[in-house]
């Protein structure tokens, strides 16, 4: 039996992980923590990884949890690292992100849900069943702005050139947030969009018997 510590993506919880078959293995929650207002990715990276508690383990991040797995790798040493609808370096990052960090527009726009866009999010998401809706707007209301702030300025900003070799990536064919067109996934799921997880687990479920 191995440990299996998983982080979700921007301001989510374990729900997003419920469709995903780690089989017999003992699976194990990192929930996101507050940020210090000037605390770095790598700071914060080894506050996440004090949540694991057994060596040499498996780490899963989905999308921002992604990013921050390949960060936690630095320190500790990983069996692998398996990342879905993530980005692994600087390189993968969409031309729309780079322009908004260069522009610093998270640091002109109030970054805070607005309900007229929730649409447009949900679909940019993936998020297609009524379930899938009320668990984003479940996100938005309780997500708190220092976490806000501090995970978009991060994000954008990210500037790793660095990929573990015991990484695997995961990656739908129709990512809004991380496109496939930048991305270099070693599996990619046909349809699959940024809640893969949720909506295509199927064909997630079917690669991960391999993996672990």
């Amino acid at each position: 039996m191995k440990h299996i510590y998983f982080i979700s993506g921007f301001g989510a919880d374990e729900r997003v992980f419920a469709n995903v078959d780690f089989g017999a293995n003992q699976t194990h929650f990192i929930p996101w923590k507050i940020p210090f207002k000037t605390e770095t990715i790598e700071a914060y990276a080894g506050r996440m990884l004090s949540d694991i508690h057994h060596p040499n383990p498996i780490l899963v991040g989905l999308s921002f949890g992604g990013m921050i797995s390949v960060e936690i790798a630095r320190l500790i040493s990983l069996e692998k690292i398996i990342m879905f609808s993530s980005i692994k370096t600087v390189h993968e990052m969409p031309f729309y992100m780079k322009m908004a960090a260069t522009l610093r527009l998270n640091k002109w726009v109030p970054l805070k849900p607005y309900s007229f866009l929730e649409r447009i999010e949900n679909y940019n998401l993936g998020a297609t069943t009524p379930y899938e809706k009320k668990l984003l707007k479940e996100y938005r209301k309780k997500i708190d702005p220092r976490y806000t702030n501090w995970a978009i300025d991060h994000i954008l900003n990210w500037k790793n050139e660095w990929r573990p070799e015991n990484l695997i990536h995961l990656h739908g064919s129709d990512d809004h947030i991380f496109p496939l067109k930048y991305v270099k996934p070693d599996f990619v799921i046909k349809g699959g969009g940024h809640l893969m997880l949720m909506n295509n687990a199927d064909q997630v479920n079917e690669i991960l018997k391999n993996i672990l």
